[in-house]
């Protein structure tokens, strides 16, 4: 009796095109339609792991962790410059969901500034240090990208400011620290305003430029108990 054989069932080809072109593991260098390319790891046919990107439209490269296909960890991100066609670091650090996030990474800004310190969704926010061209720093508190909390900003002359900031401004309790002329204002801002507060000598004799006269000790009221009651009236209106 003849034998029948049947031809055996098998899947489409594009099945199993679809099946090996999905990337996992470890993988040379992989080209996107738009030029891009990657080289890395990958799992389930997105990039997760180490790996390092470079997009074709902008030269830049991103080098470090990956999950899921976006930025998720510790990585660098560098520009290409189009005049010395060196790269320029732009950010090393955290990231999270394609974005600086997740604790504490340095920005350099391309006119020459800098920020070391904390971010979230992209953005300036925990503590951080930023140092401006002109030469002033900032060392405190940020949320959403502006100075907010307790911080202090010092300028190129040596004048600081430590104290509250909110929106950027100097806001709430705080002292600036004239030290060119040798005085020091404690008191209470809003909005950058110094709406009230106790002026005296700090360092007189040793300041650049000192006052010709020294302040005159106030005897009439008592500086500590003036600022306390300003503290508590804005505390008041802010609660």
């Amino acid at each position: 009796m003849p034998v029948i054989k049947y031809p055996r069932i098998r899947d489409p080809l594009f099945y199993e095109w679809d099946r090996k072109a999905q990337k996992c593991g470890l993988r040379h260098t992989v080209y996107a339609v738009n030029g891009d390319q990657y080289t890395g790891e990958w799992l389930d046919n997105l990039k997760h792991g180490k790996g390092t990107q470079i997009w074709k439209s902008t030269g830049a490269i991103y080098s470090g962790d990956w999950k899921f296909g976006k930025r998720d960890g510790y990585g660098s991100y560098s520009i290409l410059d189009p005049v010395t066609k060196e790269y320029k670091k732009v950010y090393t650090g955290w990231w999270k969901n394609d974005q600086k996030g997740g604790g504490r990474g340095v920005f350099f800004y391309p006119n020459g500034e800098q920020y070391d310190g904390e971010w979230s969704n992209g953005l300036r926010s925990g503590w951080g240090k930023m140092q401006y061209n002109d030469g002033s720093v900032y060392e405190g508190e940020w949320l959403t990208d502006q100075r907010n909390g307790t911080g202090m900003l010092q300028l190129p002359n040596g004048n600081r400011y430590e104290g509250g900031w909110k929106d950027g401004k100097k806001h709430g309790p705080g002292k600036y620290f004239y030290l060119d002329k040798g005085q020091l204002l404690e008191g209470i801002w809003v909005a950058d305003i110094p709406k009230c507060g106790v002026l005296a000598d700090f360092g007189r004799e040793n300041a650049l430029a000192p006052t010709e006269f020294p302040l005159p000790e106030i005897e009439l009221h008592n500086p500590a108990g003036v600022l306390a009651e300003a503290r508590a009236i804005f505390d008041d209106s802010h609660n």
